[in-house]
């Protein structure tokens, strides 16, 4: 069969969703659940029929099926709000409501292909739930981690790893972690990622084996991404058996926010595969977020193009919100527009915006403490950073900014702390060069010269690190007496910022010592930077 609706032909042979003639991805479950719908003709179908008729009547969540159907209507550009496709009927289950043409290809004996066509009307309004969101979460089973060493003291420790992993995982509101009573169920060695996906639903799967050699245990974890049947990342964690429990909630960490960055960066490259035209919230979300991290003025006003769409989308995406935020923020710090005012404006307006849709999302509030920064209240976004921290504890990219946060304020040897546990955490960010110099910073403001400039020369050498960058790694060799490496970074830094003006670094990092500030005044004097 052949459907055709909208701007969109479903072709079941071909196992194919086509906008426009155009291929778009689906996920397989989610192909079949739009095209049962298809078949329905209009009619209402409740939440059993699509278990029978889409999961072979296994048992699944309700939280799994309305996941289901936002990601159906995300492969449809479709949403809880507008429901043109899919339409929820309160208590009832679901309705597919826009006229739908069938073709079907019918080959009788002797004979060549005929065309059937039957067209199906509108489905008459029902009265419709509350809109739900298109921008549905990637989800996550955790599965938990078989002890492969008998051990009457340590047998219960791989469950109890496992549900630390969850309990932080679902800390993070852009990722939809099913529940420890669903995935605990899979123990069984030969179960296979497949029939997890198709069971629970999810996008991807953690799973690991503990071992215990003398004194010695090994933690092993895989993180798959179940429609591709591929390992997305997999690590080792070796430490003495009679610490376990004491690193049990250390290693979760370290799980955790290597799963959060492998995670993120696997729905980048899947947003980047999926055509222009067929994004949904959640895709052009992370394709702003590609561009963003690139930190260029193409690249931001890219990304914010794309956050604006996701927001078009669904309005109710909190983090798009920030995100777009987040892009006038970038403008005012690396000063990418001639209206400053006008950008610390709509960081705050969208930040606000942001936290009004979810107060609790870690991003929402690390977005309203930047705006405060950008804006020179070193004291007003201290809050916002330490709420972000405390909704997740492990978010490196919070806690990164609250240790830049207290250099601005002179605190070197906190601010040294929190630098370093925000790179432990998160060895391979793509802000390690901010972290890397903000650690060189908190010896700057301590005076430390000489030893800041061994951070300096670590930021300077990450890819992606922009003009700023430069600037404190020219501050901090001028001030160890290497004028030489200094002039050198002013060399790259003009390469970079042709037109810098010391004020643009002062407006960014609005230091509250005049002590510190008066240094790096006079460091830019002896470079030529006036």
């Amino acid at each position: 069969m052949i459907f055709r609706f909208g701007d969109f032909e479903l072709d079941d042979r071909a196992y194919e969703l086509r906008k426009n003639g155009r291929p778009c991805h689906t996920e397989p479950l989610i192909f079949d659940l739009i095209a049962y719908l298809l078949r329905t003709n209009g009619r209402v179908v409740s939440r059993d029929d699509i278990v029978e008729h889409v999961w072979d009547g296994r048992f699944v969540s309700d939280a799994t099926i309305s996941g289901g159907i936002k990601s159906a209507r995300q492969a449809l550009g479709d949403s809880g709000e507008q429901q043109r496709y899919i339409r929820t009927i309160r208590g009832r289950g679901f309705q597919f409501v826009a006229g739908v043409e069938a073709e079907e290809q019918v080959p009788p004996a002797g004979a060549s292909n005929i065309q059937v066509k039957v067209a199906t009307e509108p489905a008459k309004p029902l009265t419709a739930e509350p809109s739900e969101a298109t921008s549905a979460a990637p989800s996550i089973a955790v599965l938990p981690i078989r002890l492969l060493t008998p051990s009457e003291r340590y047998g219960a420790l791989g469950d109890a790893l496992s549900h630390d992993v969850i309990i932080e995982l679902a800390r993070l509101h852009w990722l939809h972690v099913i529940n420890r009573g669903s995935t605990f169920a899979f123990r069984d060695e030969q179960t296979e990622l497949s029939q997890v996906a198709q069971v629970l639903g999810a996008r991807y799967v953690l799973s690991g084996t503990m071992t215990l050699h003398g004194e010695t245990s090994v933690v092993t974890v895989e993180l798959s991404e179940t429609s591709g049947m591929r390992i997305v990342w997999a690590d080792r964690f070796e430490q003495p058996v009679n610490e376990l429990l004491q690193l049990k909630g250390t290693i979760a960490a370290r799980i955790v926010r290597a799963v959060e960055t492998r995670i993120q960066s696997a729905e980048v490259i899947a947003a980047g595969r999926i055509p222009t035209d067929c994004l949904d919230a959640w895709s052009a979300y992370h394709r702003g977020l590609w561009h963003m991290f690139r930190f260029t003025q193409a690249d931001n006003a890219a990304s914010a193009e794309f956050f604006n769409r996701a927001i078009g989308a669904d309005p109710q995406f909190a983090r798009a919100h920030a995100a777009l935020s987040f892009t006038h923020f970038q403008n005012a710090f690396l000063n990418f527009s001639n209206d400053r005012a006008e950008d610390l404006k709509q960081a705050r307006v969208l930040s606000e915006r942001a936290l009004a849709i979810d107060p609790f999302d870690p991003f929402v509030n690390l977005t309203m403490g930047r705006t405060n920064w950008i804006s020179g209240d070193l004291e007003a976004a201290v809050p916002w950073l330490e709420r972000s921290i405390e909704l997740s504890p492990n978010y490196a990219f919070a806690i990164y900014n609250r240790a830049l946060i207290g250099v601005l304020q002179g605190e070197g040897d906190v601010s040294a702390a929190q630098a370093d546990r925000a790179m432990s955490l998160s060895p391979i960010d793509p802000l390690s060069y901010a972290m890397l110099s903000t650690r060189g910073m908190a010896h700057m403001v301590k005076g430390e010269f000489q030893e800041a400039t061994r951070w300096a020369k670590r930021a300077i050498q990450v890819p992606n690190a922009h003009f700023q960058i430069f600037v404190i790694a020219a501050v901090a060799y001028e001030c160890a007496g290497d004028r030489e490496t200094a002039n050198t970074c002013v060399a790259k830094l003009r390469e970079r910022h042709a037109s810098f003006r010391p004020e643009e670094f002062f407006k960014a990092f609005p230091f509250e010592g005049s002590g510190f500030r008066k240094t790096v005044s006079q460091a830019f004097k002896r470079l030529g930077l006036t």
